[in-house]
Parts: structure tokens; C-alpha cells; sequence
């Protein structure tokens, strides 16, 4: 059955016939439309909409010739953070006739290996990666394919090719800081995960606190985060520091459930503990009080990532390689 339908697929020659041109203008057409008469390129393309023509890429791709293709790695389709990331990246791809080829690698440097290696076989133009760590295999892989390689979401000191992020270590002191300037001195951070974002903000945490005098104290948990999750790291750093009077989340999810335990416990945020998140995403405005977060550019991160993928696949790279896109913290209620 599977055969038969791939038989009875419309071909050029078939939307040829139907229009009465030949099968090199249409393929002409399917390049570049606008190589085409403008009668003859409404007459193909409503004979493409009436039989949902599909275009073959294969012999373009196979020639070495562009796929006009970007692949996405994500370590995350649950979190909001991505989906924003990547309306970013088409925002731009859209604009440029570029599609995105999305894979979900997990946060784990094996699966992104495969990942890479299965995007790379699609003759993908181009990759936009967000880790900074890579496997020797997924390093040598893209050596070899040559295209033009964004590390986004961070700023490592020795990108592939480009980078565009933000400093996590810069922007964990600064809020650790402003915790510290509110009288806060029993201050814990919550991480889940343990990815590399994760730790370069446990980072910008402990240099605050140890530059303040003051005894850090991690959280951790190799769990995925999720609102659920704040509950269960409050209750253990209760239980390690009674006097905890202030948390510092590794992302906005954790933070809101941290918040939310806190009412069912009626300790009161931030009279008697303050709650700083990260990334600022729009449910922290939603809730009471209102959850004060470090603002990320996920939107801006992205685009910034396709504009300079696509400048470097036109031929005319932008001279600035890596990217520092900043960040700020929100006028929230929780600190």
C-alpha cells in the first residue's frame, strides 16, 4: 500500500502536462519562481495547490547543492525557554526561505552525537547547537561537513565556530549580590539538571557568597525541573538550614513551586525568604507575589543565532564571532 502511494505521487512532469509547458520550466519554477512569466507562475502554482504537489529535494541535496535547511539541536521540548528560542531563530529562517530541521537531544552529549550526525546527513546549510559541550566523534563530524556552526545560550571560550548567549556567571553574582544588599545571609541554590548552564550559575552563586563571607549551600537534582520540584528542594533546605531566608533558582519553574510551597507553609516571600528565578518567563507576572527572575533574551538569542548563520552561508560572515547579548532582572515581588 505504502508503494502504491508513493507512486501516485504528482510529479514535474505531471504539473508540466497539466499546464502545457515543459518539465524544465517547472523545475525552474521550483528553484525560483520568480525566474518565471508571471502567467505561467500562477498557472503552476495552482496546479501544485490542486494536486498538494510535493517538492523532492533529494537530487539538489545530493549535488552538494544548498538544502536550504538549518538544524536545531534542543536539550528540551518541555521548556518554555526553547520554544521561545526557536520562534527567534524562524523568525528569521521564515524570512530567508530557510525551513529549521528540529532534533531533541536531552542534555545528553551521546544523543546530541546522534543527532548531529542525523541532521548532517540531511546535507543540513548549517547548525545551531545550544551546549557548549560535545562529544570528540560530534567535533570531528562537523569538521568534516564545513558548515557554519552557532553555539548559543552561552559564551564558551573556545566556540566551534560562533557563539551568542550570555554570561550565567556574570548574571547568578549579580542577583546573588542584590540578595546579599537585601540582608539576606542564608542564601541556597536550587539546581536541577546539572547541565552546564546549571553549573555556571551555581558558579556566579558561590563566587557572591564566598566574596560576602557567607557559607553557600547547593540544592541539587539530577530531575528534570518542574513547578512540582520546587516543593521537594525547599523542604531539603529547611531541613539543612532552618534559618534559610533566601533561594536562588536555577530557572523560573522551580522558583513558582518554590513560591507556592512557601504559602502552603505560611512562610512569608520575601518578608521571610526571598526568591530570585531565571528567565523570566511570563507565569512568573502571573502569580503572587510576583516572581523576581533574571531576565534572558531568548527571543533575541535566536534571531541574533540565524543572522549570523545565514550571513556567513551568503558569503559575507559578520566579523563578530561571538555574541554577548546580556541580560537584566525583573521588577519582581519576590526579593
Amino acid at each position: 500500500m505504502a508503494n502504491d502511494s508513493k507512486r501516485t505521487r504528482p510529479t514535474l512532469q505531471d504539473i508540466a502536462d497539466r499546464v502545457g509547458i515543459t518539465k524544465m520550466t517547472v523545475s525552474r519554477y521550483m528553484r525560483n519562481p520568480d525566474s518565471v512569466a508571471k502567467a505561467t507562475r500562477e498557472k503552476i502554482a495552482a496546479i501544485v495547490e490542486e494536486l498538494g504537489y510535493i517538492h523532492n529535494r533529494t537530487p539538489a541535496m545530493l549535488s552538494k547543492a544548498s538544502s536550504k535547511a538549518i538544524g536545531v539541536l534542543l536539550p528540551s521540548l518541555s521548556n518554555q525557554v526553547f520554544s521561545r528560542f526557536a520562534q527567534g531563530i524562524e523568525s528569521v529562517t521564515n524570512a530567508n526561505g530557510y525551513d529549521t530541521l528540529i532534533a531533541h537531544f536531552s542534555y545528553d552529549e551521546d544523543v546530541e552525537e546522534r543527532k548531529v550526525e542525523a541532521l548532517l546527513s540531511y546535507q543540513v546549510d548549517g547548525l545551531v547547537l545550544t551546549a557548549s559541550t560535545h562529544t570528540e566523534r560530534t567535533l570531528q563530524m562537523i569538521k568534516t561537513a564545513n558548515v557554519p556552526v552557532i553555539e548559543a545560550m552561552e559564551l564558551p571560550e573556545s566556540p566551534i565556530d560562533m557563539a551568542v548567549g550570555l554570561n550565567h556567571v556574570d548574571a547568578a553574582y549579580t542577583v546573588v549580590k542584590a540578595m546579599i544588599a537585601k540582608g539576606k545571609r542564608h542564601i541556597a541554590y536550587f539546581g536541577a539538571r546539572l547541565d552546564t548552564r546549571t553549573r555556571l550559575r551555581m558558579q556566579g552563586y558561590d563566587n557572591a557568597m564566598n566574596e560576602a563571607g557567607l557559607t553557600p549551600l547547593h540544592v541539587l537534582t539530577k530531575a528534570h525541573s518542574s513547578f512540582t520540584l520546587g516543593h521537594q528542594l525547599l523542604e531539603q533546605a529547611l531541613d539543612t538550614q532552618p534559618a534559610l531566608d533566601g533561594v536562588f533558582c536555577t530557572n523560573d519553574d522551580i522558583a513558582i513551586g518554590t513560591i507556592l510551597a512557601c504559602q502552603q507553609r505560611a512562610i512569608k516571600v520575601p518578608e521571610q525568604l526571598s526568591i530570585v528565578g531565571y528567565n523570566a518567563l511570563d507565569i512568573g507576572q502571573a502569580i503572587s507575589p510576583k516572581l523576581t527572575s533574571v531576565e534572558t533574551p531568548l527571543f533575541e538569542i535566536g534571531k541574533r543565532s540565524a543572522e549570523l548563520l545565514l550571513a556567513s552561508l551568503s558569503g559575507r560572515p559578520d566579523e563578530e564571532k561571538v555574541v554577548d547579548m546580556g541580560f537584566a532582572m525583573t521588577d519582581g515581588e519576590s526579593l
